[in-house]
């Protein structure tokens, strides 16, 4: 099975691609820069793929023309922590463009590489859920999320007659670079979750927002 991760270089997204090498698919890693440990796996590195400058995905992502993808990942993503009273528009206009933008892009950008079948995840977060907001805060990576979580249902409708199904996906409180190591949950159990998710994703649950653990979210 071809498989292409973004943010495949660490977190999440590595602890994804060590897992689908392992399973014996071919992985196309996309990512800003690569890592050593990406470099270390059999992995098919595309570099220089950068979700906040969206000028530039078309002509990075050209190494994967001709390319039967069976599953595309959207996992890069990045995290601010504005608070009502201390916040920048910067700095969540770049996280609109890397968690939002970003991965609808890419996805439109690699249409063609899909057929029936194939398969599309959409690793967001629960924060950006209205009905489980119990805390406030994080106003760009809330925002970005829902709006994700948005182009993804829609994703899902318009592609559900091509027989192309799509999945928001919930990783968890993951112990990755982005929380200093604070979750609950390690990348590659995190990982392993996402994968099993994405392979029972079909036409029946398309565009449903799904915890890497199996819970059914609320929007």
């Amino acid at each position: 099975m071809n498989v292409v991760i973004t943010g495949a270089n660490r977190g999440i997204g590595l602890a994804l691609t060590k897992a689908c090498i392992s399973r014996g698919d071919t992985v196309y890693a996309l990512c800003r820069n690569s890592s050593d440990e990406l470099n270390s796996l059999n992995a098919r590195i595309i570099s220089g793929v950068d979700l906040s400058h969206p000028e530039t995905l078309a002509q990075n992502l050209a190494p994967l023309e001709g390319v039967a993808i069976d599953l595309l990942i959207n996992n890069a993503g990045v995290l601010g922590k504005e608070s009502i009273e201390d916040w920048d528009p910067a700095t969540i206009d770049y996280q609109f463009r890397v968690n939002a933008l970003g991965p609808l892009l890419v996805t439109q950008c690699l249409l063609k590489n899909l057929s029936q079948g194939s398969k599309i995840g959409f690793v967001t977060s629960r924060m950006g859920s209205m009905g489980d907001n119990g805390s406030g805060g994080y106003y760009g990576y809330r925002m970005s999320k829902a709006a994700l979580n948005a182009a993804g249902v829609s994703m899902a409708i318009d592609l559900k007659d091509q027989g192309i199904p799509v999945a928001l996906l919930h990783p968890g409180f993951v112990q990755t670079e982005m929380v200093n190591n604070a979750g609950n949950v390690d990348a590659d159990t995190a990982a392993k979750g996402l994968l099993k998710r994405l392979d029972e994703l079909n036409l029946e649950n398309t565009g449903s927002f799904y915890h890497a653990n199996g819970d059914n979210l609320p929007w």
